[in-house]
């Protein structure tokens, strides 16, 4: 197939390639990869396009995986699944919830490609529980020759930490193993909270929940807090229509129309924000795991996150709130900040350190590129990593002082596909 358009969710790149496939299984990547090969076209498979960057684009072989999307196994007895790369998070949670099974910590988008997520670098929130990536003990790629390999922290282990996170870039992963633990339920706890005063509490909200983050309201010292705790129960989840009215019509269609106002009218952001700061109320609900850790998100937006070293966090809000104090950006979204312990994935954003993420978002069709770099300065000047799928100006050069291990995962690629046909313009930037 040719001549088809292809974009991103927010609309941020858009890919025309040579050609498209959608494979039915891991014979049928690997009949592709070479085909492509012989053609001289390089090979990028895409998920469900929530990157914001251009990680999946290509001129050559854009693989769809939509039709990879089998749970191949569950082993409750192990504490592992094994599921096909175009599978939603959200059906791979269902079939876990068939099982008595759930990960252990996700992120809050649940339509991603469980291949995508992963690659990209997709985390959540967690004192113990670390994001996607540091949850696979399994990945099955399609290499630049055509063959299938297995790998794991026993069977080629160089391959296993440069691919968890690896955007593509090592081969197209067709099937991941993932660690699983037994089905569990979340005490959710939403409120309002004073900025300074969560700064100054870090350690103490930090600390004393499984999973906490907070949404901080330019423009206002005002946040809303979310902490998550697992629970025996009982099972409290919010009425339907209490479900509706915050996170469909309040989170989705208001929040829309709202910014809509604000991108036409960009003197009205202040005041609104600090009206819907004052409006939000105190919530808590206990539901399963899955549905508190995932929302519905709507509205479309353009995104920049960064991953700090969690002990210069403090410092980065404060200057943040500083540069938009000034008065030179009108920022209707909040910023979202969220945590991770260390990990173990080479190119994962928690690499060796106790990390804190800040996501910075603009609604669509707003002016983003002046406050983004100036909050990508502040980021950058405590060693920042950007998230891989979202945007940010960084290339290789600056990857190597933040990513200890960028030269054994480059190594690795230089084994597996030492004529970069699974390159594009983004790798070409971040990795050389």
């Amino acid at each position: 197939m040719t001549d088809v358009l292809w974009n991103t969710w927010a609309g941020t790149y858009q890919a025309r390639p040579r050609r498209t496939a959608s494979p039915n299984g891991t014979a049928e990547v690997a009949a592709a990869v070479a085909s492509a090969a012989a053609d001289g076209l390089r090979v990028r498979m895409v998920g469900s396009g929530h990157s914001f960057t251009d990680v999946a684009v290509t001129d050559g072989l854009l693989l769809s995986p939509t039709s990879l999307a089998r749970v191949r196994s569950v082993d409750p007895g192990a504490g592992t699944a094994t599921v096909e790369a175009g599978l939603p998070l959200c059906e791979f949670n269902d079939a876990l919830a068939g099982h008595g099974l759930a990960l252990a910590n996700m992120g809050d988008i649940a339509v991603q490609t469980v291949a995508g997520a992963v690659q990209t670098g997709t985390h959540g929130t967690g004192r113990d529980a670390g994001g996607l990536a540091s949850q696979v003990v399994g990945l099955e790629i399609v290499l630049a020759d055509g063959s299938v390999v297995e790998c794991s922290a026993e069977r080629d282990p160089g391959l296993f930490h440069a691919a968890r996170v690896g955007m593509g870039a090592f081969g197209v992963v067709t099937a991941l193993t993932m660690a699983v633990r037994p089905a569990f339920l979340l005490h959710a706890r939403e409120e309002p909270m004073p900025l300074e005063e969560v700064l100054e509490r870090l350690p103490e909200l930090r600390g004393d929940n499984d999973h906490f983050e907070f949404y901080w309201f330019p423009h206002t010292g005002n946040t809303n807090t979310k902490r998550n705790n697992i629970t025996a129960g009982p099972m409290r989840p919010l009425s339907r229509f209490k479900a509706w009215l915050d996170d469909d019509f309040l989170s989705n269609t208001l929040f829309e129309g709202v910014n809509r106002v604000c991108r036409r009218f960009p003197g009205t952001v202040r005041a609104v924000n600090q009206v819907s700061s004052r409006a939000l109320s105190s919530r808590s609900y206990t539901d399963v795991s899955h549905k508190v850790f995932t929302s519905v998100r709507d509205v479309r937006f353009v995104e920049m996150e960064y991953a700090v070293p969690a002990e210069h966090l403090v410092d980065v809000l404060r200057e943040a709130r500083r540069i938009v104090d000034a008065g030179g950006h009108r920022v209707s979204f909040p910023v979202e900040v969220r945590f991770a312990p260390a990990d173990d994935v080479w190119l994962s954003t928690a690499y060796g350190r106790d990390t804190a993420y800040v996501a910075v978002h603009m609604y669509r069709g707003t002016p983003y590129e002046a406050y983004f770099a100036d909050l990508e300065a502040v980021f950058t000047s405590v060693g920042g990593r950007p998230h891989w799928g979202k945007m940010h100006t960084r290339d290789r050069s600056y990857m190597e002082t933040v990513y200890p291990r960028l030269g054994d995962a480059l190594a690795v690629r230089d084994r597996v596909d030492p004529h970069r046909r699974f390159g594009n313009d983004y790798l070409d930037r971040v990795l050389g």
